[in-house]
């Protein structure tokens, strides 16, 4: 089992929450019809405040790693071989990662387009990548004799990069880890346990972005008091965005692995670069750089972001492909970028080669698979005022006729990994299929018999 499968199979008991909350929490009137009702812990209007740059910044880094990744076969290595916790955390001492590995991450950030960064500071493995007073598994304590947290947050900084922490709730190392389902007294320890740890995350390093919440195993928002601790977070963190993964919807939701827009809330696809978050070296599973800005323009089409993870080496260095990946996209972007940052929600959205973004009435067509001489965008609403290719300026002839649009003397090699062309139309565009299917001509020269 790894994580998209736990989350799948808890999805039912994902919605379950205290049914008693403190005086003056504020309740969103902005959730998902599965959350009507579910507590959170500011108003919609702060909301909107806090998270007006998370908005604009569309495309973020997310990075694993611990000390699964020095075994190299996947974060859950530890639950899905059935591990001992005796056994596996004797991998702390020999966790010995280069000095400031995350500069390298953040750099490589930066030159991918990316706005901000996501790092795990205690995944489900329990081992913590930050300085904490409340156990001595951690790094400064362990093998690397350092914080890894600050030094990433050091680094990201030092880029202009946003700060986010992921932590995990589950643990698969505190001994009441798992007992907390069935015994208060566990419960109460562990939950002190934790609500401690992410008070030191969010008071411990400056100004704090991001609060990044995975796995609530095995307790609801009740048995967590997720309200009482987000309440916390906010009061020290008043700027902080947080996720709705400690079982209350907060700032925005977070699909895995897919590309599912939320309604009337703000959303993130989190995905990995090949099939694993952390460094799995036998996973060759990448996806091509145009795929990546396939999923980034199908999330800025839809109004969400993009987290992209990378999972480094045991030593913190970045694997050879995400590298290679995240530069050949970082390239598009320095040449496509403001039809992804600046974009609107857009409404057009089929083309057997094509995708869409938008900024007002101008439609950005994104040509993924090359046609060759000609591009054709089917049945849109609007006039067509003018066309040209969006990173060099230059004009595009075009044709216009009730039922298409055809982009004409193009070259028969694509021009660039995804090309796009900027259409300036004369209101917001708008795309029906169906509508045009249902007036089209049919005649025909055969006979139907």
């Amino acid at each position: 089992m790894n994580r998209r499968d736990y989350l799948t199979l808890m999805g039912a008991a994902a919605g379950a929450v205290a049914t008693t909350v403190k005086p003056g929490t504020v309740f969103s009137q902005q959730t998902r019809p599965a959350d009507n009702g579910a507590p959170t812990t500011s108003t919609i209007e702060d909301r909107e405040r806090r998270m007006k740059w998370w908005h604009e910044a569309k495309f973020g880094m997310f990075i694993h790693w611990g000390l699964y990744s020095t075994l190299g076969r996947h974060e859950w290595v530890m639950e899905n071989e059935g591990i001992p916790v005796s056994e596996y955390e004797k991998l702390a001492p020999n966790f010995k990662p280069v000095p400031n590995a995350a500069r390298a991450w953040a750099q490589l950030a930066k030159r991918a387009g990316m706005k901000y960064m996501v790092m795990t500071t205690k995944h489900h493995e329990g081992f913590c990548n930050f300085d904490t007073k409340l156990t001595d598994y951690c790094a400064p304590k362990q093998g690397p004799g350092r914080d890894l947290v600050r030094e990433y947050v050091d680094a990201a900084r030092a880029e202009g990069l946003r700060v986010g922490f992921y932590y995990s709730l589950m643990d698969w190392h505190h001994p009441d880890g798992a007992k907390s389902k069935t015994d208060e007294g566990a419960r109460r320890r562990f939950v002190d346990y934790i609500h401690g740890q992410v008070k030191e995350l969010v008071t411990n390093y400056g100004k704090l972005d991001i609060l990044w919440y995975d796995v609530a195993w095995p307790l609801d928002a009740k048995g967590w008091e997720s309200v009482e601790m987000n309440t916390m977070v906010r009061k020290l963190q008043p700027d902080v965005i947080i996720n709705n993964r400690s079982k209350i919807p907060e700032d925005f939701d977070t699909p895995e692995q897919r590309i599912e827009a939320s309604q009337n809330r703000p959303w993130e696809s989190c995905m990995t670069l090949n099939d694993s978050w952390g460094y799995h070296a036998a996973d060759f599973n990448w996806k091509s750089p145009t795929t990546v800005i396939r999923n980034l323009i199908t999330c800025a089409r839809d109004g969400g972001n993009y987290l992209l993870n990378i999972g480094p080496k045991p030593d913190g260095t970045i694997p050879e492909e995400s590298g290679r990946i995240l530069s050949a996209v970082g390239d598009w972007i320095s040449k496509n970028g403001k039809t992804i940052y600046e974009s609107d929600p857009c409404q057009p959205r089929r083309g057997n080669y094509l995708s869409f973004t938008r900024k007002g009435n101008t439609l950005y067509a994104h040509v993924h698979y090359w046609p060759g001489e000609t591009v054709v965008v089917g049945n849109l609403l609007n006039k067509v005022q003018s066309a040209q290719y969006f990173a060099t300026g230059e004009p595009v002839k075009f044709q216009q006729d009730d039922y298409r649009i055809k982009l004409t003397g193009l070259p028969k090699k694509a021009p660039d990994l995804v090309t796009t062309f900027a259409l300036e139309l004369d209101s917001e565009p708008k795309q029906d299929h169906e509508g045009k299917r249902a007036v089209k001509p049919r005649e025909s020269i055969y006979k139907v018999i």
